[in-house]
């Protein structure tokens, strides 16, 4: 059986794994550029991994809004190499899955603070998860606007739902993520 905390993690590694997939199809002079002055996959991965660090570094002792982050720049402008962007993002996504990896399904209701504001540790996992997979979904949209028709399809391609459905592919976090990582597909929780 699964526990609730290996759920959430298998979770945010689809999430991970979506943004590392997409983040891979993109030039790395590409990863710099913001469509239209927006904000670039570079931006979004600095703030993702900054945002992580904050909130699970001494994730059940310290509020998650930490002294030392400084948000405000993690929005500022950037050119970095791709080396530069994955090692800032394996960053944050380290000190969450430590974390993850120390937490026990009976400390979901333990109370925590972020900003100040007491929240039971379940609803800041959903909270965080809600927010990565926002930025996500973002890098995704941003990849995939600049690969255009060179795109590879990290779900279901258009077109594809019928012959997708007769014969479905890994659906469970785990195994998509596998997936999505070219690794062997793993095997779905009982």
């Amino acid at each position: 059986m699964t526990s609730i905390i290996e759920s959430i993690r298998a979770e945010f590694l689809r999430y991970k794994a979506l943004a590392e997939a997409a983040i891979e199809q993109v030039d790395e002079a590409a990863l710099s550029a913001g469509p239209d002055g927006n904000n670039s996959i570079a931006v979004i991965c600095w703030h993702i991994s900054g945002n992580l660090r904050s909130r699970f570094t001494d994730f059940l002792t310290a509020d998650g809004e930490k002294p030392w982050r400084q948000r405000d720049e993690e929005f500022e402008r950037r050119t970095v190499t791709r080396s530069e962007l994955l090692e800032k993002w394996h960053q944050g996504w380290t000190v969450l899955l430590d974390t993850l990896g120390t937490l026990r399904d009976d400390q979901l209701q333990t109370t925590i603070t972020i900003r100040r504001q007491p929240m039971l540790v379940h609803e800041a996992l959903h909270r965080a998860m809600a927010h990565v997979a926002s930025h996500v979904g973002q890098i995704v949209y941003i990849a995939k606007s600049l690969r255009e028709n060179e795109w590879r399809y990290l779900s279901i391609p258009p077109g594809q739902s019928d012959a997708y459905n007769r014969n479905p592919g890994p659906e469970h976090a785990a195994a998509h993520a596998a997936k999505l990582a070219g690794q062997k597909s793993a095997e779905p929780p009982r």
